[in-house]
């Protein structure tokens, strides 16, 4: 059975960071495309990162470049996002994903996703 379990979630200050984590079981991350996503109520959910396991590139939507990195922990079969210079507009609910084609992922689907994680970005 495939499980992605996101944590590190949370409420964060404008200008702060928080470092979510996917971690996986029953599948090993190495051999996936991984995205993290995010949906805000009412809005449709929005690709946040992409990394392709056959390029090795990572893609991302302008609003967050430079703010947001993905990195894997394979020993770990773990994936995380760093999010720096948080922005109240950052408030949605994170999800990781992953699939076999990264076509998928770029029309913000996947194979499996994780349960979501909440972060609130607020003073």
């Amino acid at each position: 059975q495939v499980q992605l379990v996101e944590s590190g979630g949370g409420l964060v200050q404008p200008g702060g960071s928080l470092r979510l984590s996917c971690a996986a079981s029953g599948i090993t991350l190495d051999s996936y495309n991984i995205g993290w996503f995010r949906q805000a109520p009412g809005k449709d959910r929005e690709m946040v990162s992409i990394f392709s396991c056959t390029s090795g590139h990572t893609y991302q939507p302008d609003s967050v470049k430079g703010r947001f990195t993905m990195s894997r922990d394979s020993a770990k079969n773990t994936v995380y996002l760093q999010m720096n210079s948080r922005k109240p507009e950052d408030t949605s609910v994170y999800y990781c994903g992953v699939s076999i084609e990264v076509g998928t992922l770029s029309h913000d689907e996947a194979d499996y996703w994780g349960q979501g994680i909440q972060v609130t970005v607020s003073s």
